[in-house]
């Protein structure tokens, strides 16, 4: 019993360990993940005209964790990965999808 605790506590200390190395990378990965999602369904939604189910199916593996939304009043696509990174694209005319920079998404 005693060997099963130090042994879930190292791995645990190992685990925290590695997030905090590779914390950078894994956000990074993750803010490009978002930044894809909402482009590519604002594109499949208010330029191909897809509903939302069929668009969601347009994501590609390793993509399970960011959450779409859908916002068709202004149409916009909002993407995230709770607790690392958002996105939105909006459709803008003749510009087609375009992604809303950091201060226009506080803006929001």
């Amino acid at each position: 019993m005693q060997i099963a605790k130090i042994v879930a506590g190292m791995a645990a200390a190992v685990f925290a360990i590695w997030m905090i190395w590779n914390w950078t990378t894994i956000k990074g990965e993750a803010q490009v993940g978002v930044a894809y999602g909402a482009h590519i369904t604002c594109s499949c939604r208010y330029i191909e005209g897809r509903d939302m189910a069929s668009c969601e199916t347009d994501k590609e593996a390793g993509m399970e964790l960011v959450s779409l939304s859908d916002d068709p009043a202004n149409k916009r696509i909002y993407a995230s990965v709770p607790f690392l990174a958002e996105a939105v694209a909006e459709r803008r005319g003749e510009f087609g999808c375009v992604q809303l920079s950091k201060a226009e998404i506080e803006a929001l």
